[in-house]
């Protein structure tokens, strides 16, 4: 049997009853609360005791990042063949006199 993973900052993982994924947010060692983002946006908290009983894997980042977005469509996601060329950025410091 794999060993339990250790809650990370950053990482991603997949619980194995309900399949879904989440992210872990935020660790506070000292009060011992985990706080997890789901794939789909929601945000829960969770104990530390709690997460070892937690049947789970550590998984890969989703290459998917539009999961929170329920309502989101291909068009919404804007012009994503043209390439932004810095030469056509301003600066925001010239804006000062």
């Amino acid at each position: 049997m794999e060993e339990h993973p250790e809650p990370t900052i950053g990482q991603w993982y997949r619980n194995i009853e309900d399949e879904r994924i989440f992210e872990i947010v935020a660790l506070d060692e000292d009060d011992g609360s985990i706080e997890l983002q789901f794939f789909e946006g929601e945000v829960e908290e969770c104990d530390l005791e709690n997460w070892y009983e937690i049947p789970l894997v550590a998984i890969a980042e989703p290459e998917d990042w539009s999961g929170p977005f329920d309502d989101i469509l291909p068009d919404d996601l804007g012009d994503t063949e043209l390439t932004q060329h810095t030469d056509r950025w301003s600066n925001p410091v010239d804006e000062f006199e």
